[in-house]
């Protein structure tokens, strides 16, 4: 049962889901989830600590990127199935609709040059 506790747990919160949400669309960092959500980096990254502890997500590295994905669920079948659910879930929500759409102007190249 604590497996599935923690993933229901993950997705219990709104800026969790959106990043699943998100992640569903294309594989993203740190900064471009930070600028889609508007959060701070230090909230996001806890947001994605409990997120790839429940096995919803995962990441690797590209050289000094970090980039995060969709888990493939085989670390628990309560992710796997969730996340097949969420594929289609809010597809029709406003909010949700609005932020998928904006995801290609989200790019990191953009948001690192106007961090320099």
């Amino acid at each position: 049962m604590k497996d599935f506790i923690k993933v229901m747990k993950a997705l219990s919160d709104p800026s969790r889901v959106s990043i699943v949400k998100m992640l569903g669309s294309k594989v993203m960092c740190v900064c471009e989830l930070q600028s889609a959500l508007g959060l701070a980096q230090s909230t996001v990254s806890k947001h994605l600590k409990i997120l790839e502890e429940a096995g919803l997500i995962d990441f690797f590295k590209d050289g000094l990127w970090v980039n995060y994905r969709l888990a493939d669920g085989s670390d628990s079948p309560y992710a796997v199935s969730l996340l097949g659910h969420l594929k289609h879930w809010l597809d029709d929500d406003p909010g949700v609709q609005s932020m998928v759409e904006r995801l290609p102007q989200i790019r990191r190249e953009d948001i690192c040059s106007k961090n320099r």
